[in-house]
């Protein structure tokens, strides 16, 4: 294991590249241009042994990934913000099809406005296209995500495509150290991708069909009970990954001085870290705040965050996004999860951080003065006359 100074992006690159896919399709965009290019440069320097395809469209990026997975490669590609949204008729394909492929977004705002900062209206809007999806904190997690994301999606029980998030800029641009583990300890955690759902001339069988009425809903069911899956899986791959790296982590949340909290703020990416900075700041003060990140939205951790807020008296749900005419997308699931346990106090919505707009600790401290209050609602955050 060595220690390199990198970005979030090029930290991804490399958790591909330890990961061994076979093939690559790569269509550039800001700010997830640097992840592809630098993978091509590790294929060129004979780094990586894989196929790189550089195709027309981020809709024949993930058309091409679909494809090679279908054969029974191992596959990764890259998109963020309006190239989501341009291959969006793909991901049911690839979740409908169970093939496991990685995908890393960049999160970006959506136009319009044109905007090339970060937020994460483009995961979020395809939330219910039947991917895996994951949001990275910092640039270790953002390598070791590429890597134990291959093992999830690549697991039978699973057999499901991931899309690993990373802010955009926020993390995909800035840089810190991050520990790049061997080729040799990546071969062992992850094993060769062995799959009985390809296309052979051995053993023909048709795939990409037609289900009517009378099989579709048990074909959908299956693909729910898939991501379900991933709850065990991704227990059994973060505890292998320990075996093998030494780094833990921590299921589908990550909770910070939560266990005696009153007031915690719900969030997910790199804001989780801006508001671990503020929890301790008013812990300072004695007062009693804390803050839970989703690391992953699907499959959604109802149970963990059930348990983890027992016995606050107000939570807010701090995110970078909006369903417009309603409320925050994350702030939906988790009011969802929290009706179904009969949690019966406030929590309310803030939208921040759109379109790269910058959360101050000056933000982040008013929230909680506005959770102390116990009000329900959506607040926009430093909102401009």
């Amino acid at each position: 294991m060595t220690k390199e100074f990198l970005s979030g992006n090029e930290a991804f690159a490399y958790g591909v590249k330890l990961s061994r896919p076979h093939v690559i399709s790569a269509y550039p965009i800001t700010p997830q241009t640097t992840v592809v290019e630098k993978l091509a440069t590790l294929i060129e320097r004979g780094e990586l042994k894989a196929d790189f395809i550089h195709v027309e469209s981020e809709h024949s990026a993930l058309s091409a990934a679909i494809g090679a997975s279908a054969v029974g490669a191992r596959t990764f590609t890259a998109t963020s913000s309006q190239g989501l949204l341009y291959m969006a008729e793909c991901l049911p394909y690839a979740a409908g099809g169970r093939f496991p492929i990685v995908m890393m977004n960049a999160n970006r705002s959506t136009a319009l406005p044109w905007n090339i900062y970060g937020d994460q209206r483009d995961s979020l809007t395809l939330l219910d296209s039947g991917w895996i999806q994951s949001y990275a904190k910092d640039a270790q997690e953002a390598l070791d995500l590429a890597l134990m994301s291959f093992y999830i999606a690549e697991d039978k029980r699973v057999a499901t495509p991931v899309m690993v998030n990373l802010d955009g800029f926020t993390l995909t641009h800035t840089y810190e150290a991050v520990e790049v583990p061997s080729d040799d300890d990546a071969e062992g955690f992850l094993p060769d991708y062995e799959t009985d759902n390809k296309l052979s001339l051995e053993e023909p069988k048709n795939m990409a069909f037609t289900a009517g009425p009378d099989t579709n809903t048990e074909f959908k069911y299956k693909e729910h009970l898939g991501v379900l899956a991933a709850r065990d899986v991704i227990s059994e791959c973060e505890g292998r990954f320990e075996k093998y790296f030494g780094r833990k982590y921590t299921g589908l949340v990550e909770q910070y001085r939560t266990e005696d909290a009153e007031y915690i703020i719900i969030t997910l990416g790199t804001l989780y870290k801006s508001v671990c900075e503020c929890v301790d700041k008013l812990r300072d003060r004695n007062q009693k705040v804390g803050c839970l990140r989703l690391r992953y939205l699907r499959p959604f951790p109802k149970t963990e965050l059930i348990e983890a807020l027992r016995g606050v008296k107000a939570v807010g749900v701090l995110e970078k996004d909006i369903s417009f005419g309603n409320e925050g997308t994350v702030y939906t699931n988790v009011c969802s999860a929290l009706q179904q346990s009969s949690f019966n106090q406030p929590c309310s919505n803030y939208i921040a951080g759109l379109g790269g707009r910058d959360v101050p600790l000056s933000d982040i401290e008013e929230i909680f003065s506005d959770l102390e209050r116990e009000q329900n609602g959506v607040h926009f955050v430093g909102l401009e006359e």
